[in-house]
């Protein structure tokens, strides 16, 4: 028997007298997840079912997948003046059904599947999404794209409408049904002054005095528009360093928690002697830093390509961090990052302590009422080198 779905807490009124002028009049920066709350409360995001408290999380909310989906010949952005519909049309999209038990979503196709929120967002809020973590570390590819969207993951300023989902597994096969949450959007406000703007992360000066105040990462700081972040394969008293994806493995049904085999998708990678990795353009593999990192209560963070200049691969299909992720209970830095790794076209040598990624920090408009690793459903919490949650430890 499905028990009763628990009612969505709305611990700020949005329809309370002044409520809404203070959530459109807040100060910039990312929301906090009553503020998100109030957004619902106010019909801002919408359903065509219930959203569930579990979507909300400390600086982001958790996307479901309706039971609509198509599969598509190639990735696309609608572009100015088109919807995702018009699109889809005009590409002559074979339907999937996700209704049920959903169906097999099959590794080197794209699929576009429409999501089960929509937006209504006003003149200074915009979204910004990414793959949620245990997607990334399935090597999912995942992009959101919104009606006249020319740009991927990216939500303007007073959109309305529907959401979509591109979907391409990479390395698994995987079984997607109605409701699988599989990306994030955050939202953020803005005032007058940051219609035009592009970017909100904090410079170095302000992140170095953040450190100072409470350490952002174990060890010294090093800041190049963010904080720096070197690949650890040397162990750190551990003999596996990293996993690299095993090909023509099983279906992974993303719903499924805790319910598959390391050794039958993975092959270990084990310390060398000359700590030392080369990269194959057709695997994929799964590594973490040598840092370990934190996210004061007050922002959070994503991961950032280090310099298109410095390698040719690709280290952040899911980098975004919320609030309190890492905290540890003596206030200092206890999650190392992972890293989820495809080299792009040749074959890259990659050596232990390579700077790989960095952290960029922005600044939330408010605290949020709940941290990163306050309940169950934190699954990275404290993490070392780890899979995503699908996998039994």
């Amino acid at each position: 028997m499905t028990p009763p779905r628990t009612p969505l807490p709305v611990i700020l009124d949005a329809h309370e007298p002044g409520v809404a002028e203070a959530l459109f009049s807040a100060p910039f920066g990312l929301f906090g997840r009553q503020k998100i709350k109030a957004m619902i409360g106010r019909k801002l995001i919408r359903a065509e079912s219930e959203i569930e408290p579990s979507q909300l999380q400390p600086a982001s909310l958790d996307l479901r997948l309706s039971k609509e989906a198509y599969r598509v010949r190639a990735s696309f952005l609608p572009g100015r003046g088109v919807a995702v519909r018009d699109r889809l049309k005009s590409l002559n999209a074979e339907p999937v059904s996700l209704a049920g038990k959903g169906a097999v979503l099959e590794k080197g196709i794209v699929y576009v599947a429409r999501l089960m929120e929509r937006l209504e967002l006003r003149p200074n809020l915009s979204g910004a999404a990414n793959p949620k973590s245990s997607t990334g570390r399935l090597d999912i590819f995942t992009r959101l794209i919104v009606d006249r969207g020319e740009a991927f993951d990216e939500v303007p300023l007073d959109y309305k409408g529907e959401l979509w989902l591109e979907i391409s597994p990479r390395s698994f096969s995987v079984r997607v049904r109605a409701g699988a949450k599989l990306n994030q959007v955050r939202f953020r406000s803005r005032n007058s002054q940051q219609r035009e703007r592009h970017t909100f992360s904090l410079d170095d000066a302000e992140i170095r005095k953040r450190h100072l105040a409470s350490p952002l990462v174990d060890g010294s700081l090093d800041l190049r528009e963010g904080v720096v972040l070197r690949v650890d394969l040397g162990g750190l008293g551990e003999t596996v360093v990293g996993y690299r994806a095993i090909k023509n493995s099983d279906v992974i049904d993303v719903s499924r928690l805790r319910g598959y085999r390391v050794e039958d998708f993975w092959e270990p990678i084990h310390a060398g002697e000359d700590r030392r990795l080369i990269l194959d353009p057709d695997q994929f593999y799964i590594l973490a830093s040598r840092e370990r990192v934190q996210i004061p209560s007050d922002l959070a963070a994503e991961m950032a390509p280090i310099d298109p200049a410095i390698g040719e691969f690709r280290v952040h299909y899911a980098g975004f961090f919320d609030p309190g992720f890492g905290q540890g209970e003596d206030e200092r830095p206890s999650a190392r990052a992972v890293l989820e790794v495809r080299s792009r076209d040749v074959p890259f040598l990659l050596e232990d302590g390579q700077p790989v990624g960095r952290l960029v920090y922005e600044k939330l408009a408010g605290a949020p009422d709940a941290l990163y690793g306050a309940d169950a459903t934190s699954n990275y919490q404290h993490q070392g080198l780890k899979l995503s949650k699908h996998f039994r430890a």
